[in-house]
């Protein structure tokens, strides 16, 4: 099977995209690998295996690669003196591009527009979890239980501090601050601003446990990862989440079996239908004996590779149970009466 990972994107997390792909070659060995990047002004281009390397990006040599352009039935590129079109060749494309574009549903919507398989969030899925609002009433609506939460305009708030402030349209913790006070709050929302207008606050609750659960729907059965409990001192920000190598994530063998029943329900609650041909990660807090969804990673960082075994076996199941959404028969026959009965 030959995997066609698209990565980079017009996004604030478009390095964390390249470090997703970069991943994602060291941990697909039995099938074939193509890459394609989006550059920030959205071009698309063919990037070799070997240039797979953080430098070659960083250092522009991606703009000596071939460019793609994508039409119906996938990617196209132009070969040889007379300039001949080309398609190329691939099975199913990974979407790895996080944050705008890949999530908020422009790469899924051009993908489903053009009839190109994929391993990705549809539209809708989209739509509910790359906004934070939307995510919380999703959840509500299914049963499942959230941090209560305001939409602020300006620093204030009606929680007691400590709060969490958050750009409500952002991944990967970027913007996000906790205020203990008044003076942090304002410095706190100043920051979330830089990168969203639509910014929420949540209470900081002291003491909460946090665990990640990835999975995705296969042949009408769930296959889910190991439960991850996330161990940290306060909440994580960009350069914990990313940079600080000491942040210790344990993985759960002997977990409590009651409580490996009740995440995998919430976990099968959000995904449903709603969120076919992907492979998600949701992040739950629990507190007291009560589960809240954090949020939905509709295209975790690497795809959650460390949560599973066998990842690449896991990878190929999900990959052979995508299906392109059914084709509407058109055949008039609406306008056809409609012109019979005016007589014309």
């Amino acid at each position: 099977m030959t995997f066609l990972i698209i990565f980079g994107g017009q996004s604030f997390e478009h390095e964390i995209s390249i470090v997703s792909a970069i991943t994602l070659k060291e941990k697909i060995k039995n099938n074939n690998l193509k890459f394609v990047f989006i550059d920030q002004t959205r071009d698309f281009y063919l990037i070799e295996k070997e240039n797979m390397k953080s430098k070659f990006f960083a250092r522009g040599k991606f703009k000596k690669s071939q460019k793609l352009e994508i039409k119906k039935g996938g990617f196209f590129y132009k070969k040889g003196f007379l300039k001949k079109e080309e398609k190329l060749s691939f099975d199913i494309v990974i979407n790895l591009v996080h944050g705008r574009d890949g999530e908020d549903g422009k790469i899924p919507a051009m993908l489903e527009f053009f009839g190109i398989k994929a391993i990705s969030p549809n539209i809708e899925a989209s739509a509910i979890s790359y906004n934070k609002v939307l995510t919380k009433a999703y959840a509500k609506e299914i049963g499942v239980e959230v941090i209560e939460y305001e939409i602020i305009n300006s620093p204030k708030t009606k929680f007691n501090f400590p709060v969490i402030v958050k750009p409500a349209r952002l991944g990967s913790s970027i913007g996000v601050g906790v205020a203990k006070n008044q003076n942090e709050l304002d410095y706190a929302f100043d920051v979330a601003r830089e990168f969203d207008d639509l910014i929420i606050a949540e209470p900081f609750i002291e003491g909460i446990n946090e665990y990640n659960l990835a999975g995705f729907l296969s042949d009408e059965e769930f296959i889910f990862s190991k439960i991850e409990k996330v161990e940290k001192k306060e909440y994580l920000d960009f350069e914990k989440k990313y940079l600080d190598f000491s942040r210790k994530n344990i993985m759960l063998s002997n977990i409590e079996q009651n409580f490996e029943i009740k995440i995998k329900e919430k976990f099968t609650k959000i995904y449903n239908s709603t969120f076919k041909n992907a492979l998600i990660r949701c992040d739950f807090f629990e507190k007291d004996g009560i589960i809240y969804l954090n949020e939905i990673n509709p295209i975790p960082g690497s795809m959650a590779n460390y949560l599973f075994d066998n990842f690449e076996n896991k990878l190929e199941m999900l990959a052979k149970s995508v299906t392109l959404e059914e084709k509407i028969i058109i055949d008039y026959q609406y306008i056809n009466k409609i012109q019979m009965a005016k007589g014309k």
